[in-house]
């Protein structure tokens, strides 16, 4: 159906896919008149030991300010990233999750005309802010579900401005080695941003690092997020980090305030906690193990996650996910992936894990 603002709206816009997010509980409560306590939610990679209870006293106590506009600088929490990565607090620009940070890259590099190349299949949010500001994904297959990093650098052309690289992916879950993406990186022409999501990084053991390549003058920018293992999904805090010519350029496109005082103040304290994030990678490895091992009991396909998460092939993803929540269990089909036949589940605590399996046997053998 034409729309009344279609003489005025931008065409892409009327072209542009609509993210879904994972089903929240209160819908499903509502949909299928369910109690929403007895609700378990696996569908958004959330942190099933929450946030560290420093993180949480430190939001608390920035609501008492919550009147006055927050830092728009975030000078504090850049200080605090400097620490962590051994970079200058110019080289961090913080965002309203990294999906923001992303978008700001968007619209700083891409328009009519640009190419931005991306694994088809990887974290759709690439595909969307391409598609946002009128440039064209160039969704390169995927091979195992693993990126191929060849094809990806073959499929360069002088109209490429960016490559988006996930590691671990979502929704596969799989990861490149550290050499491989150095390889990958150094493989690529200058005249394009190199853009490393690593969302997932603080679960892999050995990530790579790719600093002293941005320090060496490589268009190299990295991606993190404060909602996966630090447990601040809520507040919606990311950061990127590159070298402060480009940080200042993306500075540019960025929102003034585009970070709560709260979620800055909680994020800043998440940093200061890693004995929290070292029991959340503890228990995140426990319950990987466990969902593998169960997937594999009910003679199900998984691909081996190196996140907290884990896809598995139940034949019909929509169809096992309305079954599921029907049991008040929430999972992720993939159709919007290009995966129809599977479902992504996130790693939840022993007996949540415990749960979902047995939601699964029971669809399986209906």
């Amino acid at each position: 159906m034409p729309s009344a603002y279609s003489q005025i709206v931008k065409p892409e816009l009327l072209l542009q896919p609509v993210y879904q997010p994972g089903k929240p509980i209160d819908d499903v409560a509502r949909e299928l008149g369910l109690d929403p306590t007895g609700i378990l939610k696996l569908a958004s990679n959330e942190n099933p030991l929450g946030a560290s209870p420093r993180a949480i006293a430190a939001g608390k106590a920035a609501l008492d300010q919550v009147a006055l506009y927050p830092d728009g600088g975030c000078y504090e929490l850049k200080r605090a990233l400097s620490e962590v990565h051994g970079l200058d607090p110019e080289q961090f620009i913080v965002g309203n999750g990294s999906n923001e940070v992303l978008e700001i890259v968007a619209h700083a590099f891409l328009g009519a005309g640009d190419e931005a190349v991306m694994g088809k299949g990887a974290f759709i949010v690439y595909k969307l802010v391409t598609l946002l500001l009128g440039a064209t994904p160039v969704e390169v297959p995927m091979v195992d579900f693993r990126h191929d990093l060849p094809a990806m650098a073959a499929a360069v052309t002088e109209r490429a401005k960016v490559v988006f690289l996930p590691s671990p992916d979502n929704p596969s879950g799989t990861a490149k080695t550290a050499a491989e993406i150095r390889s990958f990186v150094e493989s690529l022409p200058d005249h394009l941003l190199f853009v490393l999501d690593e969302a997932y990084a603080e679960y892999l053991e050995d990530g790579p690092d790719l600093r002293d390549l941005l320090l060496a003058g490589r268009k190299v920018f990295c991606t993190r997020t404060f909602s996966k293992i630090y447990g601040l999904a809520g507040l919606r805090i990311g950061y990127g980090y590159g070298d402060a010519e480009l940080v200042g350029l993306l500075n540019r496109a960025r929102e003034p305030f585009n970070a709560n005082a709260v979620a800055q103040a909680a994020a800043i304290a998440a940093l200061q906690d890693q004995d929290f994030v070292q029991q959340c990678r503890l228990a995140n490895l426990a319950g990987r193990r466990q969902l593998e091992q169960g997937f594999a009991s009910l003679d199900l396909e998984y691909i081996p996650s190196s996140a907290n998460f884990v896809s598995a092939k139940v034949g019909d993803g929509v169809a096992c996910f309305q079954a599921l929540q029907k049991q008040g269990v929430i999972v992720r089909p993939l159709a919007p992936y290009g995966m129809p036949a599977w479902v992504r589940v996130s790693i939840g605590l022993p007996e949540e894990n415990e749960r979902v399996l047995a939601s699964l046997n029971s669809y399986l053998n209906s």
